[in-house]
């Protein structure tokens, strides 16, 4: 049965304390912490593992939100440049003639209207800069969806060969065995204590 609104009042305000003398460092058996209502050490662990729990819920909720309102947005910047790409690929076919004080210039040898390149060479440009753009907002959305591939450093000998080490010398060998195993380390490791899963977060965990 979910608690009710006065309890729900009661366990975040024994929480909020909870918080905030961990905070300080005070331990799970300090007389404080047990003052707020908790039975054992133990139950006030368990009690601090849900309000982290709930609030990297909370956390990955909003990133969530946040990375689906990047990727209406980008996807809404692809087709305004779709758009200008159509428009910049109907100057192109479209046939453009010299004129002068609004008259049209005539070549002098064939007595042809002339063409203008202006507003071609003007629409490869804006095609350019479309492509560019383009490629801009992939790379972002490339980022923000997680979707670039980790980067590895691999240390090699001359020319890409492999690492000669008969001649050298032991401080040499430690140094550089203690590169490469920087170079390898995609992530800092975390090695705190993992917790078991927790009970339903709405029970009382004071008891």
């Amino acid at each position: 049965m979910p608690a009710s609104k006065a309890q729900q009042a009661i366990t975040l305000a024994r929480r909020k304390q909870l918080v905030e003398l961990r905070r300080q460092g005070v331990h799970y058996d300090d007389q404080r912490i047990l003052d707020l209502g908790y039975a054992t050490p133990s139950a006030a662990s368990k009690d601090m593992i849900r309000v982290l729990k709930q609030r990297r819920d909370e956390q990955d909720a909003e990133i969530s939100v946040y990375r689906q309102q990047e990727n209406e947005r980008l996807d809404d910047e692809l087709n305004r440049l779709e758009g200008l790409a159509a428009a910049a690929h109907t100057v192109l076919n479209n046939r453009h003639i010299l004129v002068n004080n609004g008259r049209v210039i005539l070549h002098p040898e064939t007595d042809q209207p002339m063409e203008d390149d202006a507003p071609v060479l003007q629409a490869i440009d804006r095609l350019v800069k479309i492509e560019e753009a383009r490629r801009r907002n992939g790379e972002r959305r490339a980022k923000l969806n997680g979707l670039d591939m980790p980067v590895k450093a691999e240390v090699t000998g001359a020319a890409g060969g492999p690492l000669a080490f008969s001649t050298a010398d032991p401080d040499k060998l430690s140094a550089l065995i203690a590169a490469t195993s920087r170079l390898d380390t995609d992530a800092p490791t975390n090695t705190a204590t993992s917790t078991p899963e927790e009970d339903d977060e709405d029970e009382d965990p004071a008891g």
